[in-house]
């Protein structure tokens, strides 16, 4: 069966290799190529954010993490980290807490937090995770191209959007809108734990230790379509950094990024039929945590596809 994806962020690279590996017959297409997309400015922590339903989003993050679990074996890109989140409110246990093994509550929360907690979690480098997906695409017999489409291509016996904010287009769904955020790159400063600090919805904070950097991050602007970076921002979300990871003030900026994350009121994966007959499956619409679920729903798009 030939199977055109349509978008090469880790959504669509991580279906189109589940298909490939599957023996489909698979060729993605994409306006931008994988180090274009909003996925290689993420910071790339396995942790559900600004997506829903919960728990659709709660199976797919536990199909994901197991998935990065066995990947961090081999794939150089991918590493198991342990490090921690704050909390300004008491809250229950997430739905997804049940797949980690060292979940546990912070005693002690920094001055301005009632509560936290700790656990290991997958953290990708996604500037070398991204092409790693097109090499194990390839070998598995599918293809990447860029190709700037108005619409869904008709000529394959199956196709998949995970066009991400295109779906505006591709699938004629205002719903799907950005929200932006803005984050930096800093040298290494020894930090081996990732941190989380969620002062409130506009204010979100993260410092995540990569091999060869540190990610720092960030904003949480719904509508805004601005991919420019500011200076202003940058700047504050170093200082809201620094303030928990004192190492921060004097390591060095390599870059500043910004991403569109694709939000929606529900993530939508499901299979349609056109007026003509010719089935679609729509998977987009992930808001923060394209990387966190990429997995489980490349499982249920192939579940999807074997239906068809």
């Amino acid at each position: 069966m030939r199977v055109i994806v349509v978008g090469a962020g880790v959504i669509g690279l991580s279906c189109a290799i589940r298909l490939a590996e599957g023996g489909y017959d698979v060729a993605v297409f994409a306006r931008d190529l994988p180090l274009e997309t909003t996925s290689s400015v993420a910071a790339a922590i396995w942790y559900p954010y600004l997506c829903a339903p919960a728990d659709r989003v709660a199976a797919w993050s536990r199909a994901s993490y197991e998935e990065f679990t066995k990947l961090a074996a081999s794939e150089p890109s991918v590493q198991l980290t342990h490090g921690r989140e704050f909390l300004v409110e008491p809250t229950q246990d997430p739905l997804w807490a049940d797949v980690l093994t060292d979940f546990a509550r912070v005693g002690s929360p920094p001055v301005g937090f009632a509560d936290g907690w700790s656990f290991t979690a997958p953290v990708i480098d996604m500037p070398q995770y991204l092409p790693a997906l097109v090499k194990r695409l390839e070998a598995a017999g599918g293809t990447l191209t860029r190709a700037a489409l108005s619409a869904l291509p008709t000529n394959a016996d199956l196709v998949v959007n995970c066009t991400g904010l295109g779906a505006r287009l591709t699938a004629s769904d205002p719903t799907v809108t950005p929200v932006r955020g803005q984050v930096l790159t800093v040298e290494p400063c020894g930090l081996t734990e990732w941190l989380v600090a969620d002062r409130s919805p506009d204010e979100l904070t993260y410092v995540i230790p990569r091999r060869n950097d540190v990610v720092v991050g960030g904003t949480s602007q719904p509508g805004d379509w601005n991919l420019q970076v500011d200076p202003k921002t940058s700047t504050q979300i170093l200082e809201r950094a620094a303030e928990l990871v004192p190492q921060l003030r004097d390591a060095k900026i390599l870059r500043q990024r910004v991403g569109l994350r694709p939000a929606r009121p529900a993530i939508r994966c499901e299979l349609v039929r056109t007026s003509a007959g010719e089935p679609v499956i729509h998977c987009y619409g992930h808001g923060g945590s394209g990387v966190t679920i990429s997995w489980g729903c490349a499982d249920e798009v192939f579940q999807l596809a074997q239906s068809v």
